[in-house]
C-alpha cells in the first residue's frame, strides 16, 4: 500500500463542515471576527477564492457542534497516528467548494502536526480545474516551509463540474472553475511545474493524479530535465484501478513510482464516486481503443 485515501465527510457530518466553512470564510472577509475552537492552519483562502457561498455573517457553533468538531478531529487524529506508525502517507480527498475550507482545515492543522522530519504523512488536494487553486497551492506550501512543515499534495483536475457551475450560477455568480478545459489543463501543469522545482530543491511531496497522457509525458519530461531520480518516493502518480492501464504501464516501465486508486466502501457509496470519475474521463473513455493498442 504506497497510500491511504480519506474522504472526511466519512468522519464528519457534511452539515457542520459546511457550517465550519461558512465561518471560515467569514473569518476571511472579516479577519475580527473570532473563531474561539480554530486550531492552527496554513492558508486556506486567495484573493480569487469563492466566497459567495457565505453572503451573511454565520452564528457561531454552538456547544453540540463543537463537540461534533472535536470528535471529527479525534477520528482524523486516530487515523493520522495509524499512518505515522506504519508510515503509510494519508491523502486526504477534495470535496465542494462549499465544503472544501473545512476540509482544508482538517488537512493543515492534521499536516502541522504530524509532518515531521522531513517526511509528509498528510497530504492535502489541489482542484486545478478551480480559478483559484495555484494561487492557494503557492500560499500553503510558501507558508509550511516557513514552519518547517514538510507538505505533501495530490494534484488533480476536478470532478464537480456541472454541480459546481450550477451552483454558483444559482446565486448569481461567476462559476469558480476555470472557463475551458484547455484553462484547467495550463493550470494543472503550472501547479505541477511548482512542485517539481519544490521537489528538485528538497522541498514537498507531490502525486500526479492524472488520467491524461500529455500530462504524464510532461511530468515525467519534466522531472528528468529537473534532474529528480525517477525513484524518488516524494514523486508519485497514480490512475484509478481499470483506467488509464496504458499511461500507469509507461510511467513505470520508464522507472517512476506508480499506484492505482482503488475505492473501497460500500456499493451505494462507491458508486457514485466512480459514476463522477466516469463523467470526468469522458473523453479518456471514448479511447479505449487506443488505450488497449497502447498496452499491447
Amino acid at each position: 500500500v504506497s497510500f491511504l485515501i480519506a474522504k472526511i465527510t466519512a468522519i464528519c457530518p457534511i452539515s457542520l463542515l459546511r457550517r465550519v466553512s461558512d465561518l471560515l470564510r467569514w473569518q476571511y472577509k472579516d479577519p475580527s471576527f473570532n473563531l474561539p475552537w480554530k486550531l492552527h492552519t496554513l492558508p486556506i483562502f486567495s484573493t480569487s477564492s469563492p466566497l459567495y457561498h457565505t453572503l451573511q455573517k454565520p452564528p457561531p457553533l454552538t456547544p453540540e457542534e463543537e463537540l461534533d468538531l472535536e470528535l471529527a478531529h479525534r477520528r482524523l487524529q486516530k487515523l493520522c497516528q495509524k499512518c505515522v506508525q506504519e508510515n503509510v502517507p494519508l491523502s486526504i480527498d477534495a470535496e465542494y467548494t462549499s465544503l472544501q475550507p473545512a476540509i482544508d482545515y482538517f488537512t493543515y492543522s492534521s499536516a502541522i502536526k504530524h509532518n515531521r522530519d522531513g517526511n509528509p504523512i498528510v497530504y492535502g488536494t489541489v482542484q486545478a480545474y478551480l480559478k483559484d487553486a495555484k494561487e492557494r497551492l503557492f500560499m500553503a506550501s510558501k507558508a509550511a516551509e516557513k514552519l518547517g512543515v514538510p507538505m505533501g499534495f495530490k494534484l488533480v483536475r476536478g470532478a464537480y463540474m456541472s454541480s459546481e457551475t450550477e451552483s454558483a450560477s444559482s446565486l448569481g455568480y461567476d462559476s469558480p472553475i476555470h472557463n475551458s478545459i484547455d484553462e484547467t489543463h495550463a493550470c494543472y501543469n503550472d501547479c505541477a511545474g511548482f512542485l517539481l522545482e519544490r521537489i528538485a530543491n528538497g522541498n514537498d511531496a507531490v502525486v500526479f493524479a492524472t488520467h491524461n497522457i500529455d500530462s504524464g509525458k510532461l511530468v515525467a519530461c519534466r522531472a528528468r530535465n529537473l534532474g529528480i531520480q525517477k525513484g524518488n518516493r516524494r514523486l508519485e502518480f497514480a490512475q484509478l484501478y481499470g483506467m488509464s492501464e496504458a499511461l500507469s504501464f509507461g510511467l513505470r516501465n520508464a522507472g517512476f513510482q506508480v499506484s492505482k486508486y482503488l475505492p473501497y466502501g460500500p456499493v451505494d457509496m462507491v458508486m457514485p464516486y466512480l459514476l463522477r470519475r466516469a463523467e470526468e474521463n469522458r473523453g479518456l473513455l471514448s479511447t479505449s481503443n487506443i488505450d488497449r493498442v497502447l498496452m499491447w
